[in-house]
Formats: structure tokens, sequence, C-alpha cells
């Protein structure tokens, strides 16, 4: 069979390694425009947590994201961690909603999840000069994909997989060219790939500090929050979630309320080193979209299409955990045909 992964971010180099792993015999090809360090996700922090995920229900983010953290897990076991990027922290994420945090599933997922007691948060608060109502601590992975991509990359190739440095427009030319099942991880790209108008850019811009001190992250849960990530190599500061914005360009006001917001936070960071601004496009969804379609070419040959994407700020999250769904449903698929 000839399976061809339209996208190259981190949930199509997943998707495209776990279906070639699980089917040596499958012929699997990526096809982008953009590999890494080119894509949308290699300027993240790469966290672990969920975010920006609409209204997913919560049982499949729990069981995507599970998977995900436990293949982490298997990775910081076996000593490969400096290779892909992989780091373990203590994590503070903390609300101002009176009400909480809208899910808590994620908390039986992590390491030592804590929710603050009022004294602690009152503590918390007069230190970072805030006024959170609810706050968790816990510790979590951060998985960098400017490392974890091409780690990916290598082993993809390594068991036969193949690139193509070529930008898809339609699923016909995928289909003309004789593949029997395509994987649509196309990510913002889905709204022209598909017409999907419910793909809405999220523009995201962050700076990157020389902070090696930093040893712990912080993620504010409000429209309005920011968030402090440490890296292996810097210090990942936070960040903007717009809306429909599509441009790439760090703009002043926004530096300024990264910056403003993080030092108000940890006053440690003033004057540390901006290495680096950056603007990334997460393709956002009312819900990510898992699922197969039966597409027809114009000459009538018919093809499954397999759709994952829609992941918002929560790519590496989810990716592992989404990548074996597609799995799942390409031994479906692959089943249904064979007995047919």
């Amino acid at each position: 069979m000839r399976v061809a992964v339209v996208g190259a971010g981190v949930i199509g180099m997943t998707s495209a390694f776990a279906v070639k792993s699980s089917f040596p015999q499958f012929e699997v090809q990526i096809f982008s425009d953009k590999f890494s360090p080119a894509t949308t996700g290699d300027g993240s922090a790469g966290i672990w947590s969920p975010y920006l995920l609409g209204n997913t229900p919560s049982d499949k983010i729990s069981q995507w994201s599970e998977i995900t953290y436990r293949w982490l897990e298997n990775f910081w076991k076996a000593g490969l961690a400096s290779e892909i990027g992989l780091s373990l922290i203590p994590m503070y994420r903390v609300t101002s909603n009176p009400d909480g945090f809208l899910d808590l599933a994620w908390t039986k997922v992590v390491y030592g999840a804590y929710e603050l007691n009022p004294s602690e948060l009152e503590k918390l608060n007069a230190e970072w000069n805030a006024n959170y109502k609810h706050g968790w601590m816990f510790l979590t992975y951060t998985c960098e994909p400017v490392k974890l991509l091409p780690w990916l990359m290598k082993r993809f190739l390594q068991i036969g997989g193949k690139l193509r440095n070529r930008k898809i427009h339609t699923f016909n030319e995928l289909i003309d060219d004789g593949y029997d099942l395509i994987i649509n991880c196309s990510g913002l790209g889905a709204r022209k790939l598909v017409g999907d108008n419910a793909v809405k850019s999220i523009r995201g811009q962050v700076a990157r500090v020389t902070a090696s001190w930093v040893m712990h992250g912080l993620l504010v849960d409000d429209d309005d929050g920011n968030y402090i990530i440490p890296n292996i190599d810097s210090v990942v500061l936070g960040g903007t979630h717009q809306e429909n914005d599509f441009d790439l360009t760090p703009r002043k006001e926004d530096s300024e309320f990264i910056y403003n917001g993080c030092v108000r936070i940890l006053p440690a960071l003033k004057g540390a080193e901006i290495a680096k601004e950056w603007v990334g496009l997460r393709p956002g969804r009312y819900q990510v979209r898992i699922e197969a379609e039966v597409c027809r070419s114009s000459q009538g040959r018919q093809v499954t299409i397999i759709h994952n994407y829609g992941h918002g700020g929560s790519g590496v999250t989810l990716c592992w955990g989404c990548a074996l769904n597609v799995v799942n449903i390409v031994e479906n698929t692959t089943s249904l045909k064979s007995n047919l």
C-alpha cells in the first residue's frame, strides 16, 4: 500500500513514523513544503499541557494526552532526553477564574499533581503581584520540536520512510499519483486543502531568553495570561493567542506585554538577554479532527483520507496519542478492504 502523509510538523511526523513502524510493508512518504526547522512547532516550547483545544471532548483529550505523556516517559527512562530535547520540570498552572479550571482531567496524568491551598495561593500571589484564584503544581515534560522533529525524521528514514519537498494543493494530486491512503496532517493548511473554514489561525508570539537559573515553569490559564517555560538551552516567555491573526512579524506591543508580564511574575528576568523573538500560527479548531473520509478522483478512483488536524496549542501534548489513533483507523481500513 502506498501512503501519503501531508504535513511535516509534529502531528505529521509522528503520524508518519507511527504508521510506518506499525506497517513496515507500506510505502510511506511525507509531503510538505516546510520541514524542521521551518515548521510552526519548531519555535514552541513543546510543553506537555492541554491548551487551546476548543470543545474537544474531555475523554479524547485525556486518552491522547496520556498516551503521549507515557511515550515521553519511555524516552526519559531510555536515556534519550538530550537527543530529543526532553526535560522534566516542576510547573505551576494558575487561573484568575473564580470557578477554577474547566477541565482537570490532565491532573490525573502528570506526576505529583497538587492543588494549591488558600494559604499557598496567597503566598504565590504576594510573590507574583497577582490575584490568582486557583492553582496547581505538578511535574511535566517539555519536548522541544526543534530537536524532536529531526530525531523523528532520521528514524523515519531509517525504517524506510521517504520525504518529498512538495506543497500539496489538492488531494487529487496524490490520488492521481497512485496513493492508496492519504493522511492529512496539514494543520492550518487544512483551511484551503480541505476547505475547512472551522480551522483558524491562533497567533502565538514568544521570546527566548538566556536564563539558565530558571528551573520551574508557569502557565497562567487566562485570556491575557503569560507563561514562562524553561527549555534545555533557553527559557521561553509568552505569549499571545490571537485568533484569525496571520501576522508572522513580532509586534512591539506584544513584546512589551510578554516582557512586562513575565518580569512582574519573576523579577529576576529583568535584564535577561533576549536571544530571539518568534511568531507561529497555531492550527485552532472548535475541536480536533481525527476521522476517515472516502473520496473519489475525477477518474472515479476511491481513496481513504484520514484527517488529523486542529490541535491548537497542544501539538506536542497530543501527538503520539493521535498518531496511534490514526494507526487504529488504518488497521480498520485495511482490514475492511482485505475482506471485500
